[in-house]
């Protein structure tokens, strides 16, 4: 598998790196680097972390994309991660540098250089893609696959209650993206709430893998784990951005899904960033309202996956 990960890294975003890094038959050709969790700059440098902790020192090229959202100001997720997005660990700098050319140019030229071959997984807000879509609408056809992790099905959000971050943070591009014909699923907030929880028991049990890997996951881990126990009330921590690599390197670990029409709320004041999924058990729209239009599925949203089978994945890359 060749992947291309667009990433804001922090927290999570580093496990899911994590998990391409280290699975075999799988090339991480480029990282690219968009605006979110933390400081924009930060996010590269997480991520150049993380290849020298998997032992990939200079072996991915990292490249800066866009610094903002498209229509509003930057906002991080720093409460949630720390200020380096990786709990404060205060973590070396790295030799290997970024790379010179813009990530956008980058997923234009490399998925256009090898249509139907590379599957990019979208763990920040959209922007970088959504601009990519922009200057060259062909790469939707030509992407294997677009793995997006954003969102929620309908669900409680993580931002406001209606919206997850990645999606609330640029809706606009959001909105670009999945309605741009990309072959595409997304895994939402609602199922991380659901599937992607490690809890207590298997945390310690990485962290008794006694592994490098394993020791930096625990590190990065921290801040994650304590929002999620002192804010969320929950007896782990979440990971949407692992959850969702999971699912693409391995997608027999879905258990369910289903094929929906999905669209991105950009302008209701309490809505801003909302993710409408339909649902089977939902009238045909024009029946309900017939001044509204049928559209066909857009995108196969995630239900729930095998969660013993997430665990697996993660340990086995910390080992």
């Amino acid at each position: 598998m060749r992947l291309i990960i667009d990433t804001d890294t922090a927290g999570d975003d580093v496990f899911s790196l994590m998990l391409a890094l280290t699975r075999p038959g799988v090339t991480v050709e480029a990282i690219t680097i968009a605006h979110g969790n933390v400081g924009f700059v930060q996010h590269a440098e997480n991520a150049l972390v993380t290849l020298e902790a998997c032992g990939q020192a200079s072996a991915v090229p990292v490249y800066l994309g866009t610094q903002a959202p498209m229509s509003r100001a930057p906002l991080d997720a720093a409460y949630v991660f720390g200020a380096d997005g990786m709990s404060d660990s205060g973590f070396a700098r790295t030799t290997q540098r970024p790379a010179d050319s813009h990530a956008v140019d980058e997923i234009v030229r490399r998925v256009m250089a090898a249509p139907g071959e590379i599957t990019v997984i979208a763990q920040a807000p959209l922007t970088n893609i959504a601009l990519a879509y922009l200057r060259e609408p062909r790469i939707a056809a030509a992407i294997r696959h677009l793995w997006v992790m954003g969102g929620t099905d309908n669900g409680v959000g993580n931002v406001t209650p209606a919206a997850e971050y990645n999606f609330y943070v640029d809706p606009e591009a959001a909105r670009i993206v999945i309605n741009a014909g990309f072959n595409l699923s997304i895994v939402t907030w609602t199922l991380t709430l659901k599937d992607g929880l490690l809890d207590l028991e298997q945390l310690a049990e990485l962290e008794a893998l006694g592994t490098p890997k394993a020791k930096f996951f625990t590190d990065v881990n921290r801040a994650s784990l304590a929002f999620a126990q002192d804010t969320e009330g929950l007896n782990g921590s979440l990971h949407p951005d692992a959850l969702t690599c999971a699912l693409a390197l391995d997608e027999r670990l879905i258990l369910e899904a289903e094929q929906a029409v999905v669209d991105v709320e950009t302008l209701g004041e309490l809505t801003r960033g909302y993710l409408s999924v339909s649902h089977s058990i939902l009238p045909d729209i024009e029946l309900a309202d017939p001044a509204l239009k049928r559209r066909p599925p857009n995108a196969r949203v995630i239900k729930a996956v095998d969660r013993a089978g997430f665990f697996r994945a993660m340990r086995n890359a910390l080992s």
